[in-house]
């Protein structure tokens, strides 16, 4: 009697990968590197979360933690590509001069020509909302520098597609402030941003950013036609990080093939799933 043959996974519907200027991401989830308990809890949830690409925030600061051990020590650099962030600038002539200090680094790591960043210019310190005319500024100073830009924005329609307008490669709403928590306040404005950005260029990349809770928020995001979800508090601060890095990757996919899918139209009264019609109580040889 023969063995039965090795079962092998079939392929998950909606896995495609996700084009971001020159660059391929496998995964629609991009997770950050920041506010770890510790360097192994990063490590470990990072490779639970499925992601391939990391966001650093590049100056010196968050590098290294209080012993000072780098984070970069416990990346797989032939795993994962680096995307440097510019987080805690607050004008667009810091932003600029950090992305320019996340190339060297990326140079350094033996990435010549890595010239991508995800680009935060904050408007303040308590709601860590970003600021339209900084990004803007700083937006455009880059492109002409040769960057790729991940723009994070606010969910404003208008201003993201000047945003894109001014050459970025993708905008990245903010389903709400950062670290927030609160997931996807606003739906509606995120759509409105979906269709801005995607007219007459629907493979343009939308990522959501900022904001997430929960797994179901990123589904959420992905549902309403998101290309991918950038995170990292909601992974860092759960009680358990990397199970919930687990829960981050499977929503993710879930979402965008619940997307790609096709929900059925909201209704105001029910509608059932067996036919009225037909004989009811029907006994057969009666």
């Amino acid at each position: 009697m023969s063995s039965p043959a090795p079962q092998t996974r079939a392929p998950e519907p909606g896995e495609s990968p996700l084009r971001v200027g020159s660059r391929t991401l496998q995964s629609r989830l991009v997770v950050g590197t920041g506010k770890y308990n510790s360097m192994e809890v990063m490590r470990d949830a990072l490779h639970a979360s499925g992601c391939d690409v990391v966001t650093v925030a590049v100056r010196r600061e968050r590098l290294y933690n209080e012993q000072g051990r780098s984070l970069l020590e416990f990346l797989d650099l032939s795993r994962y590509a680096i995307l440097p962030n510019t987080a805690g600038c607050f004008n667009a002539e810091d932003a600029i001069r950090v992305a320019r200090l996340g190339r060297d680094i990326l140079e350094q790591l033996g990435n010549p020509g890595a010239s991508w960043v995800k680009l935060e210019v904050l408007g303040d310190k308590k709601t860590l909302l970003p600021d339209p005319v900084g990004t803007l500024e700083a937006t455009r100073e880059l492109v002409a520098d040769g960057f790729t830009v991940l723009a994070y924005t606010s969910d404003d329609p208008i201003c993201a597609a000047r945003i894109k307008a001014a050459g970025a490669a993708s905008v990245m709403p903010a389903g709400s402030p950062i670290g927030s928590g609160q997931g996807v306040l606003n739906p509606a404005n995120i759509v409105l941003c979906l269709e801005a950005l995607k007219d007459g260029d629907p493979s343009y990349p939308v990522i959501v950013d900022a904001g997430v809770g929960s797994a179901s928020d990123v589904a959420a995001a992905m549902e309403l036609g998101a290309d991918a979800v950038l995170l990292n508090t909601a992974i860092a601060h759960a009680k358990q990080p990397v199970m919930m890095a687990h829960a981050m990757r499977h929503a993710c996919l879930a979402g965008r093939q619940s997307y790609l899918a096709g929900r059925i139209p909201r209704k105001r009264y029910a509608t059932a799933s067996s036919p009225w019609e037909g004989v009811i109580g029907y006994i057969p040889g009666e």
